[in-house]
This record gives C-alpha cells, structure tokens and sequence, in this order.
C-alpha cells in the first residue's frame, strides 16, 4: 500500500521556522527519525519510507505555497496514488497554537495552498493534518504572521507537536483516517 503525505511550505531558508512552514517541518522531522533524506526531484523534495508494509512517500513541494496544487497533482499521478491515501499537513491560524487535527476534507479557509489544491484536484475531498499555529495577529497582519518565526515557548514546544504530528501519519498510514481521527484528535 502507497500513501502520498505532502508538507505545505515555502522554499527557501529566509522561510526556514515560519508558521506556514510547518509542514515542511513535520515532514523533516518525520523523515529524520527513519535516517532518510529527501532529494530534489520534479516539483518537490521527496524521500520514501518502508514501515510496516506501507511505502510512505514524503514530498515538499518546490512549487511555493500558492502552487501546491500542481506538485501534489504530478506526484499522485507518478506513483498512482489516490486521493484516500494522501494527506496534506498545513498550518492553520483558526486553531491555537500546537493544537493537530486531522480531517477527511473540509474548505481552504483562505489558505492559498489549500486552494490551489483543491482547484488542481477538482475537489476538497481529501484528508489534511491541521497544525495549529494560533491567530495571535492584529487586523490586516495575517500574512505577516504567518511568514513570521516561531518564537520563545513555541519554538521550545515545537518538537514535541512536530513528533505528535509524525505519530499522526504513521497512523494515518497504518490505521486509517477514522481510527487516526478518533485516537488523536483533540
């Protein structure tokens, strides 16, 4: 069985501990406790994993945020991958900071990468993994907020979400997205 977990982000290293780049983030850190490296392919970073049976497939697209949609469509058609066995981790200002919750598909809720991909796929049918980053942000501030660094107790708390997020996958991967969504969400 083949799952396709893609990590929204910008590249670059002036993007490196953004909030919007948490899912990239999470892909490092998930990628980093199976002793892989992700490579620079065709619209993405990518990296395999093997657990338990499953052939977990790990892309960053290289695509910027706005245009997630375009790497996220090539890699399901390259490895024929459907859209039930991929999930996209993305930040998200309407849960509190360190706050994860998986869904089986829900709206873009302003999010340009989220959009993208959902106007690519046709659908917003496909399960994502939400990390909260909080809305701690004045009015009109919100792209300023999220391309801003984590900061002081966040980034000492960051690696204890980012491992909560990567136990989150494996069980996506190996127990679904009912069973994930009952055991994890909170």
């Amino acid at each position: 069985m083949k799952y396709l977990i893609v990590g929204l982000g910008n590249i670059g290293p002036e993007y490196l501990l953004t909030r919007h780049n948490v899912g990239f983030m999470v892909l490092d850190r998930l990628s980093g406790s199976f002793e892989t490296k992700f490579s620079m392919e065709r619209l993405a970073y990518h990296t395999e994993i093997k657990h338990k049976g499953k052939q977990i497939h790990l892309i960053k697209p290289t695509t910027f945020m706005n245009l997630s949609g375009k790497a996220v469509n090539y890699w399901m058609k390259e490895l024929k991958i459907e859209k039930e066995n991929i999930l996209i981790i993305t930040d998200d200002i309407a849960l509190p900071y360190g706050k994860l919750r998986m869904k089986p598909k829900g709206s873009h809720g302003g999010h340009n990468g989220l959009r993208n991909i959902q106007e690519i796929l046709g659908s917003p049918e496909y399960p994502r993994l939400r990390f909260g980053v909080g809305d701690d942000f004045g009015k009109g501030r919100q792209v300023e907020y999220v391309l801003g660094n984590f900061e002081g107790q966040q980034i000492e708390q960051l690696p204890e979400y980012l491992d909560r997020a990567s136990d989150m996958i494996l069980s996506f991967c190996l127990q679904g997205l009912d069973k994930t969504m009952n055991a994890f969400n909170q």
